[in-house]
């Protein structure tokens, strides 16, 4: 990148005609006058990127600091320099230029637009400077690995962020994580530790790995790459079930549900810019001369879409929300673990388009009040999850109230990292993090106040005053990715075991939720007509019809987590009553017909429903070798 930079008493400059055919959309030749600025010429070249930019904007602003003035006019110049990078690359920089520039009054030119201008510079020493800026060489001693190398710049600057630990309480107290109090709080403890700490390796497995393959969820596949599963038919059953319980609730909620391509081209102008900001590493893909990516997040996407909206204030605040399968990020394989942390996982993304702070905050409101409500009826209560709120110290300077109010919600002490200056594109992220048996803490519900993107992606929506503005943007996931809530189900389970308790899914995910067993095979068919009435009642009912004794047969259902076993001999066959072997409390209690329905009903009311993902007949089913 080369830039001549000036330091004027003013300028005027006029556009005159479009100079490309990509050259930005504006609304007025009008002249326009700046006075008392900086002035910096800006041709962008081949291989520059986000590093550079950031690097362009440091120096600009260093100098602007040494001569006491703090406004910036970016002014794109093609002419310095012969090697120019694309239209679109350029303009994407640019723009990011302008977004790091956020604590000045800064502004730019047209782009692709031939203008008139004049410029009066002052006469001091300092006026006029030049500067060629490049991305950092690295020697071939120092090359990077390949995964070093597909590493955003957000990711690396994530690992140099200096930040500041504190417990936020309810009644808004804030005190040194060093000096907090955690012995009521030991779940906010491990988290406190496993988030300054930043290791997110594992040593040994979680009891969830273990669980997943004998219960026939999921399991590693080791024809893919590492941190991509393979679910069974029980898996793929309650994965199913979760998508839809989140999908409801969040169309609920207002959200309106798209779809958006699952890789994208890293050289769109709306990628160059975003592809640095998020902090995720990201598969490559090379393709008929493009550079294409998989998607990290459903955020490019929606936005690539709200930018073809016409959005008045009166439409906001817009929700999108895409169920992503997947999403990919290619994490380290020192953190890849069962379903805590995977490589290509499903997440529900809903992003909110507000448009000013005022609205996000209350949206912001409602969201985490959905959220909590999802993890409820997904299973998760409160006390098996710790918060963590991150901002910057400006933001919390100037919204206390509504952070405390946040706390206030969850009603218990909650890990605060505070940065002294923005590193990504958002000012506030708070998540819910499981913390399961090793200690290790996952995020699940999460949201984000996004100042950034609104301009990066060219969204805006006219407001009151019929002018065009740039929306702020939430994003939320109500229930994290699915994955990993089946994890911490699991890893629940697992604890109820050590407890000496019987673990179990929630009834409504559970693969199957009644199993009837025939004493004698002369019983098979008042089974089978059983059977298929429980069945006309939207409840997963199976028949273990196989040559084993009763007691392995019981033994194989509890092993399964079947929280109904219905045992048919002469007795049963004979009575206006079921007999019903209940995992929850381990008794056999007599229960009418209707009484039994209604049991279940109320146990899965408000969830949605799918068939037997295997066949009915266990005798009919592959035995499956884990």
């Amino acid at each position: 990148m080369r830039i001549l930079q000036l330091h004027c008493d003013n300028i005027e400059y006029t556009p005159t005609k479009k100079e490309i055919k990509t050259a930005e959309e504006i609304t007025s030749l009008e002249t326009i006058r700046l006075e008392e600025l900086v002035v910096a010429f800006v041709a962008i070249e081949k291989g520059d990127d986000s590093s550079v930019a950031n690097d362009a904007v440091s120096q600009i602003k260093n100098s602007m600091e040494k001569i006491g003035c703090k406004k910036l006019l970016l002014y794109p110049y093609a002419h310095l320099s012969s090697n120019l990078a694309s239209p679109s690359v350029a303009m994407s920089l640019l723009k990011e230029m302008e977004s790091l520039s956020n604590d000045i009054d800064v502004s730019h030119s047209p782009f692709g637009w031939t203008k008139s201008y004049k410029v009066q510079v002052k006469g001091h020493p300092l006026a006029e400077s030049s500067k060629v800026i490049t991305k950092k060489d690295v020697s071939l001693d120092n090359a990077k690995s390949n995964e070093d190398e597909d590493t955003s710049d957000a990711l690396k600057s994530e690992s140099k962020i200096k930040s500041f630990w504190h417990i936020l309480s309810p009644d808004g107290t804030m005190t040194s994580m060093s000096e907090f109090d955690f012995s009521n709080h030991k779940k906010l403890e491990i988290l406190s530790k496993y988030e300054s700490a930043k290791k997110r390796s594992v040593d040994e497995p979680p009891p969830h790995v273990a669980l997943m393959k004998k219960l026939a969820i999921a399991d590693y596949e080791p024809a893919s790459d590492s941190g991509n599963m393979r679910f069974f038919p029980n898996g793929r059953l309650i994965k199913s079930l979760i998508e839809q319980y989140v999908t409801n609730r969040v169309k609920e909620y207002g959200g309106y549900e798209v779809e958006t391509p699952i890789m994208y081209d890293s050289q769109h102008p709306s990628m160059v810019s975003y592809f640095n900001r998020f902090p995720a590493r990201q598969y490559n893909i090379d393709s008929e001369g493009k550079k294409l990516f998989l998607r990290f997040a459903a955020c490019f996407g929606q936005f690539l879409m709200a930018n073809e909206f016409q959005l008045s204030y009166k439409n906001l605040p817009y929700r999108l929300y895409e169920l992503t399968r997947y999403s990919f990020r290619r994490e380290q394989s020192g953190e890849l673990v069962g379903l805590r942390r995977l490589r290509a996982f499903t997440m529900p993304d809903c992003h909110a388009f507000c448009k000013d702070l005022d609205q996000s905050i209350e949206e912001i409101k409602k969201r985490f009040d959905l959220s909590q409500s999802v993890l409820k009826e997904l299973g998760i209560e409160e006390s098996d999850y710790e918060m963590a709120i991150r901002f910057t110290e400006d933001f919390y300077n100037e919204n206390k109230k509504t952070i405390h109010e946040l706390v206030g919600k969850l009603g218990k002490p909650v890990l605060i990292e505070m940065w002294k200056e923005k590193f990504f594109y958002f000012v506030l992220k708070w998540e819910f993090n499981f913390i399961d048996n090793l200690g290790k803490a996952s995020a699940l519900s999460t949201d984000q106040i996004d100042v950034e993107n609104g301009n990066r992606y060219g969204i805006d929506f006219v407001d009151e005053n019929n002018i065009k503005k740039n929306p702020i943007i939430l994003h939320n996931s109500p229930s994290g990715a699915i994955e990993r809530i089946i994890y911490a189900l699991l890893e629940k389970a697992a604890f109820d075991s050590k407890q000496g308790r019987k673990p179990q899914l929630p009834l409504w995910l559970s693969p199957t939720q009644v199993r009837v067993i025939p004493l004698k095979d002369e019983f098979t068919d008042i089974c089978n007509s059983l059977a298929e009435k429980i069945s006309a009642h939207d409840i997963r009912v199976d028949i273990d019809d196989r040559n084993d004794s009763i007691g392995k047969r019981i033994r194989e259902a509890e092993k399964e987590w079947i929280h109904y076993i219905l045992v048919i001999g002469e007795k049963e066959a004979n009575s206006k009553n079921l007999s019903i072997r209940d995992r929850k409390t381990g008794d056999v209690r007599e229960l009418s017909f209707d009484e039994f329905i209604k049991e279940i009903n109320k146990q899965t009311k408000g969830k949605p429903f799918s068939t037997l993902n295997n066949p009915k007949h266990l005798s009919q089913r592959p035995q499956l070798m884990v």
